[in-house]
């Protein structure tokens, strides 16, 4: 084993670089969301952090090289770890009080968070090879060798993080495992004891000291899914006690403790499907979540069936938890894409709603795109309705995205209306708009009191077409959200 310790370092090296870059994404998701803007900043600077390893780690190998200088590289990167763990929620709690611009606070936040680890990490690769090097006729192998258990070090790190680490140990308790196996690893990198001595002391203190730091308790649940940080607790909402989910940080459920109504206005705005499909018998619901509206949905058609495309089967788990959701009959629920499931699906439906966000505003674009829309009008009976809940503004410069998903629905549907939840007369504030779109001409009155309420926040100004229409090949969805920050 002696004789391939380097090879086991550079391997253990260029996973944990991969495992820290999707952890990164998870511990970044809650404060500046998870769109492209935020994944370009942290790709980009953490490539450009290794590249600055790289010119670091050969440069001082080629003052000296020794084993034990190796190691205190590798245990530097444990120490950068463990102190990203601790800073993490006070720098991106302060960024994002005090940075609204959301690429300047995603660049701002990688840099702090993970630079430093990065850079570290860097390092390992060209001084290990160094260490390698016994004679120039064999040069090329021994890089070339070496770059490679790097990789494949990598590609283990980045399916091991995708599909284990992040799910089942959450963010913080996986940086101190990466800490930790780095610290194992720096151990491994040297035979001077008294260093080895030096590296355990150290780390026995930190572990005592931030046990003693994080050893509080609090109330609410919190954990990693597959997909999203999930936070659920009591609060006060609209004067009443409610259970509240947060997704990424973000509002996305909540339930009154003691009654089945619906706590967030727009929500019930989907009881439109009563009006524009008013023989119901089948529907689909796009994004579950807490299943709030589904769970109205059920209650007030006892005769009809609803299909849930619910990405995270966690969440489903959760709602049946912590929200009430219980198991019907009439209630099927899929777990996957929504595009991938209307893809395929031969289901027709009478109603379609859809509610699904990839962070705070922005809907995940392949859900916005004209070969989505025509295949929502696909699976929609021939007196059908789409419902989607858009949360933008409608005039100006942040009512990009509204406008162009208008106009793309129009391609397919010959009607299409807007109903601004909020601030019905009002097209310059950021809201829940909710997007209608049949395949006939309906009369916007309705017997029902409330439905007839809903109706009459209907936009009844010109939307202009000064934005393309999205497509499955240019849809800039989180682009144009940018511009409501």
């Amino acid at each position: 084993m002696k004789k391939y310790i380097l090879e086991i370092i550079v391997f253990i090296g260029g996973a944990t670089v991969m495992i820290l870059e999707l952890a990164g994404s998870r511990i970044l998701a809650p404060h500046v969301g998870t769109s492209i803007i935020v994944w370009t900043s942290l790709i980009g600077i953490i490539l450009g952090s290794l590249s600055l390893g790289y010119y670091l780690g050969g440069k001082i190998a080629d003052r000296k090289a020794a084993h034990r200088i190796l190691a205190f590289i590798i245990f530097s990167a444990a120490i950068l770890i463990t102190l990203t763990a601790i800073i993490k929620n006070p720098i991106l709690t302060f960024v994002g009080a005090y940075v609204f611009d959301l690429r300047t606070a995603s660049i701002l936040s990688t840099i702090i968070l993970f630079t430093p680890a990065s850079v570290v990490l860097g390092m390992i690769a060209p001084y290990a090879i160094k260490l390698k090097l016994k004679n120039l006729s064999s040069t090329g192998r021994t890089v070339g060798n070496l770059y490679a258990i790097s990789t494949i070090g990598s590609i283990v790190g980045t399916f091991l993080a995708g599909f284990v680490l992040i799910t089942f140990f959450g963010n913080t308790n996986l940086l101190l495992i990466l800490a930790t196996t780095l610290v194992l690893t720096s151990l491994l990198a040297t035979s001077n004891i008294k260093l080895k001595a030096i590296i355990t002391a150290i780390t026995v203190i930190g572990i005592v000291g931030f046990a003693l730091q994080t050893g509080e308790t609090t109330e609410a649940i919190e954990l990693n899914t597959t997909y999203s940080y999930i936070k659920i607790y009591d609060g006060i909402l609209n004067s009443k006690e409610v259970k509240i989910m947060k997704i990424n940080n973000n509002f996305h459920s909540a339930m009154y403790l003691d009654s089945p109504e619906l706590v967030f206005e727009y929500t019930k705005y989907y009881r439109l499907i009563d009006h524009f499909a008013p023989n119901l018998k089948t529907a689909l619901m796009i994004g579950g979540g807490a299943y709030s509206y589904p769970k109205d949905f059920l209650a007030s058609h006892p005769k009809a069936t609803l299909d849930v495309v619910e990405i995270d089967a966690e969440l489903t788990q959760l709602a049946k938890e912590h929200f009430e959701l219980k198991d019907d009959p009439r209630l099927t629920i899929y777990h996957e894409d929504g595009r991938t499931f209307l893809n395929r699906t031969e289901n027709l439906y009478d109603a379609i709603m859809i509610d699904a966000f990839s962070s705070s505003l922005a809907v995940p674009y392949h859900l916005t795109t004209l070969e989505n829309v025509e295949n929502l009008e696909r699976a929609l009976n021939d007196d059908g309705v789409v419902i989607m809940n858009i949360i933008s503004e409608i005039e100006g410069e942040g009512g990009k995205f509204l406008r162009a998903e208008y106009h793309t629905y129009k391609e397919v549907f010959p009607v299409v209306h807007l109903f601004p939840v909020q601030f019905p007369e009002t097209g310059n504030i950021r809201q829940n708009v909710m997007l209608v779109a049949t395949k006939s001409q309906k009369i916007l009155e309705n017997e029902n009191e409330e439905l007839n309420d809903y109706l009459k926040h209907l936009w009844e100004n010109e939307i202009p077409a000064d934005v393309p229409i999205l497509t499955d090949d240019f849809a800039p969805v989180d682009q144009y959200t940018l511009k409501m920050l």
